[in-house]
């Protein structure tokens, strides 16, 4: 199984539609609050190449980008493969 993590914040409904979708999908991930200001919300930023919104995902270390980014992969067939399901 593959190393998911996913930088959120407490409210925000791309965090929960990211979350709920990996969830749907049976994956373990780690879920990282990153609220504004704080050490791991500019962890965040770093890792994902200076993008200030939430969530980011990471899987096994690749970035995947946001809740947008993540529901294209699924749409397009590409986001199983990755989370090694198909």
């Amino acid at each position: 199984m593959p190393k998911i993590e996913i930088y959120t914040q407490p409210g925000c409904p791309y965090c929960i539609r990211a979350v709920r979708l990996l969830e749907q999908k049976g994956m373990k991930f780690t879920e990282i609050r990153a609220l504004h200001g704080t050490s791991e919300r500019i962890e965040a930023r770093e890792r994902s190449g200076g993008r200030t919104t939430v969530p980011q995902i990471f899987i096994d270390g690749r970035h995947i980008g946001g809740c947008d980014d993540l529901m294209a992969l699924e749409r397009s067939g590409e986001l199983d493969p990755l989370l090694s399901v198909a």
